[in-house]
């Protein structure tokens, strides 16, 4: 197993790494930094796209383009223009609310979460949505502090989300023909782990891969909630996690400068990497289908 640094940008907060079939690209957010990146690992090439506000994650579009989770809601990124045009909001949201984490379901949803954006004093006042193609935005959770880590096992029978103020992983009955989010539970913990549970990513194995924040490290955890295997990683404050690569076997992570906290830099603090030779496979990422 070898992890190297990516030639790409410095985020101050990167998170929410997709990868593109496709477009065999990989496209990641800088919350803080509010930019757009996407980069193409065979040619070397990034662009990158300003964004008017915080960045919480993106999706690409079936018919072309991307959609991004901004603060209060989520818009359309035209690539070519960078022209930014609102297409879901909630009406009536707590201005303490942001839209958060997102990913797409195989039905070509994107389900998204809000979070407390007042750290000191974050309040369950997030939620989870779901936005159908036609998009319209529903809600299928609430009493959320920090939203993070959505994805879905490979039979898509158990939708899993965090809670990451709360150390809490919970697990979903997910109806795929629906989108429908039942019976809530807790599936696991990671206290012990050092850290908070940040982005996931579930292989084909059915395993979920997870960046845990604080932990300076990647975990496997099997479909039971137990903890498979442990990746170290090069920096303490890793956010998220993508499979992608020809053949999806790589492990793309992206890490918090934690200056953009107000703590002290650390060496590689908010760089991305990847993650070779660790025998797992991910699944293709769903595109938006509105």
């Amino acid at each position: 197993m070898k992890i190297h640094r990516l030639d790409v940008p410095h985020c101050l907060v990167g998170e929410g790494p997709v990868w593109d079939v496709a477009q065999q690209a990989l496209y990641f957010v800088d919350i803080v930094g509010k930019k757009l990146h996407r980069h193409e690992p065979a040619t070397g090439a990034t662009r990158s796209w300003d964004v008017p506000g915080v960045i919480g994650s993106m999706a690409v579009r079936e018919n072309g383009g991307v959609i991004v989770a901004l603060v209060d809601g989520i818009y359309t990124l035209d690539p070519a223009s960078g022209q930014v045009q609102p297409l879901a909001k909630v009406e009536g949201l707590d201005p303490r609310i942001q839209f958060n984490d997102g990913k797409v379901d195989r039905r070509g949803r994107f389900i998204v979460g809000t979070t407390d954006s007042n750290i000191r004093d974050c309040k369950p006042i997030g939620a989870v949505y779901r936005l159908d193609p036609d998009h319209s935005l529903t809600l299928i959770d609430s009493g959320i502090h920090i939203s993070n880590g959505p994805c879905w096992s490979p039979d898509n029978r158990t939708f899993y989300f965090s809670d990451s103020l709360v150390y809490t992983i919970y697990a979903y009955d997910y109806d795929i023909e629906t989108g429908a989010c039942t019976n809530r539970r807790v599936w696991a913990n990671t206290r012990e782990l050092g850290g908070i549970p940040d982005g996931a990513t579930v292989d084909s194995d059915g395993l979920m891969w997870m960046a845990i924040c604080e932990g300076a490290k990647v975990v496997a955890f099997r479909p039971d909630g137990k903890v498979e295997r442990i990746v170290d990683m090069p920096v303490k404050l890793v956010s998220s996690v993508m499979f992608g690569g020809p053949n999806l076997d790589l492990l793309y992570v992206t890490s918090i400068d934690p200056r953009a906290i107000g703590r002290e830099a650390e060496p590689d603090g908010g760089a991305t990497f990847v993650i070779e030779g660790l025998g797992a496979r991910g699944l293709p990422e769903p595109r938006y289908r509105g």
